[in-house]
């Protein structure tokens, strides 16, 4: 079974290590010693986690969700924008996630996109590649 310490767990769920400890005094999460008495969390346990609005972004409530196909939503800072005569070029860093968006000159002009702007980043695709680590 994979299972995760506190501080990995933390960066998956996008909250600090605290946030972590305090969810399992609460009883949100099952925290318990491995082997080697390090405190750990079951990759199974935390896929309860990752369903609870308090895993996702903080500024995610800036942008209510509204009524969207897409579900991949990453909510961040515009850290970049390119625009040539006809395409623009957006970078959204949203957490640990970097997000590229090519869009029309006009599309990025209209919505007043420039760096150190909150925005949301959807995502929607028909293929997702999955990749594993060579231990797991």
């Amino acid at each position: 079974m994979n299972q995760f310490k506190i501080g990995e767990a933390a960066a998956l769920l996008g909250v600090s290590d605290d946030t972590v400890r305090r969810w399992g005094d609460a009883g949100k999460v099952r925290i318990h010693k491995a082997e080697n008495g390090r405190q750990v969390i079951d990759g199974r346990d935390l896929l309860l986690l990752l369903r609870e609005p308090e895993a996702a972004s903080a500024l995610a409530s800036a942008f209510p969700l509204a009524k969207a196909s897409a579900r991949n939503r990453f909510t961040g800072i515009v850290t970049e924008v390119v625009k040539d005569g006809v395409m623009a070029q957006v970078v959204i860093q949203a957490g640990p996630f970097r997000v590229v968006s090519l869009m029309s000159r006009e599309a990025a002009e209209d919505l007043g996109l420039e760096p150190g702007m909150l925005a949301v980043a959807s995502a929607k695709a028909t293929v997702v590649s999955v990749e594993t680590s060579p231990e797991g």
